[in-house]
């Protein structure tokens, strides 16, 4: 992983991850207009709009510049293509965050989503300094699991029947990691 500061893009083996442009709002539209993307997400809405896109992105630049959260689009490193979406909160009073992502269905099985989650894992603990990152998934979404497993978290708990999406409880299940080797500052 390399992360480029000045122009805030981390840049993995097959990846690209940068901020998102207006420009992206149509091939995110056409992503996340998607019921397989809607039912594995909390907060997603369906059927998913170019207004959705837009008010979704709106914000990013400046929550990035204040340290609030980080969202990156997860492009190709050679086509530039739109595969999805990682993000990265960060509770400064507590050095951590939460990971939360999203790929469009046609490149599922690729890898696209554990190589980002990889890369984010290192930005929180080199670049940001973290001490713990966590991610949570629905109970119903083991692969979202796997990819959890893939870079190292391990499971914390679930939360039985904790939301409610589309008439049912769904389960959530938390994994989390803490940095290694970490040297109070």
């Amino acid at each position: 992983m390399n992360y480029d500061e000045k122009n805030k893009k981390i840049i993995t083996e097959r990846l690209v991850l940068r901020l998102f442009q207006k420009s992206d709002a149509e091939a995110v539209t056409k992503l996340c207009n998607n019921y397989n993307i809607f039912k594995n997400t909390l907060y997603l809405p369906y059927p998913y709009d170019i207004n959705d896109a837009l008010t979704w992105m709106e914000h990013h630049l400046e929550n990035f510049l204040a340290n609030k959260s980080y969202e990156f689009a997860i492009t190709g490193k050679e086509s530039g293509q739109l595969y999805g979406a990682i993000a990265l909160s960060n509770n400064q009073a507590f050095h951590h965050g939460e990971i939360a992502y999203w790929v469009g269905e046609e490149f599922w099985g690729n890898g696209y989503a554990t190589e980002a989650a990889n890369a984010i894992v290192q930005f929180a603990f080199d670049e940001k300094k973290y001490h713990k990152i966590f991610a949570r998934f629905f109970g119903s979404n083991p692969a979202s699991g796997r990819v959890l497993q893939k870079i190292g978290m391990k499971e914390e708990g679930v939360l039985l029947d904790h939301v409610r999406k589309e008439d049912r409880y769904e389960d959530l299940v938390y994994y989390g990691m803490i940095r290694e080797n970490e040297i109070d500052s």
